[in-house]
């Protein structure tokens, strides 16, 4: 029944990031810190996106993981029921696999403004990033179908905000947003043309796992 009302993809994201939280508060505890504060843990250390470490020492998987683990249960709360809400609408949109397509490409964007124009030093996590991607894609949908997009742009524009606030990645929300509205975008161009679909959104999920992996951020040239 939960499946029905909130979709199987949706509660198996919720799923994915819990599990991901326990696994990193674990190994807090187990490396002598406070499960809580699971952010200083080997796993969470070894998964977060870190710039320098993508850059400079090759470990891509930085750049998918990070959008799996958050800092403290909080941030994990409040990602965990906006991706209830907003991923469960669009699961019912878009059906499950264009759905966790947008869902990941969106975490991808984010990734990829982060090793553009953030601080290498800095790790950064959270499912943020996919979950502005959802509401870009959204935006767009109903703009496809001439909805009324008021209260949408209204939530868009305090969450941004918000995003200004100490130890938030503006940048990764950003990146997110347009990674989600431009997945949205070939959605709609694309329906009902499936091979052209499959073939855009494998494009341009392909461009920004390159442009992630290989084009240094701004700080490192300026170094």
């Amino acid at each position: 029944m939960a499946g029905r009302r909130w979709g199987v993809i949706t509660l198996g994201l919720i799923a994915a990031n819990v599990a991901m939280f326990l696994v990193t508060a674990v190994s807090a505890g187990l490396a002598g810190r406070s499960p809580l504060d699971n952010y200083a843990s080997p796993v969470f250390d070894a998964l977060s996106q870190w710039p320098y470490g993508v850059l400079l020492l090759g470990e891509w998987w930085r750049v998918l993981t990070a959008a799996f683990l958050h800092i403290g249960p909080v941030h994990l709360a409040m990602n965990m029921l906006a991706l209830l809400l907003f991923g469960s609408e669009l699961e019912r949109r878009l059906g499950p696999w264009r759905y966790l397509t947008l869902y990941l490409l969106s975490a991808l964007g984010g990734a990829v403004a982060i090793q553009l124009l953030g601080d290498p030093r800095v790790p950064v996590a959270g499912a943020s990033a996919a979950i502005y991607g959802l509401l870009g894609a959204l935006g767009v949908l109903m703009l496809a179908r001439r909805e009324d997009l008021r209260g949408l742009l209204t939530l868009l524009l305090i969450n941004v905000f918000v995003s200004f606030l100490p130890g938030i990645s503006l940048l990764g929300h950003l990146g997110g947003l347009v990674a989600g509205a431009l997945t949205a975008g070939i959605l709609v161009l694309t329906r009902r043309r499936g091979p052209v679909e499959i073939a855009g959104l494998a494009a341009f999920g392909l461009v920004l796992f390159v442009v992630a992996l290989t084009v240094p951020t701004l700080v490192v040239l300026g170094l």
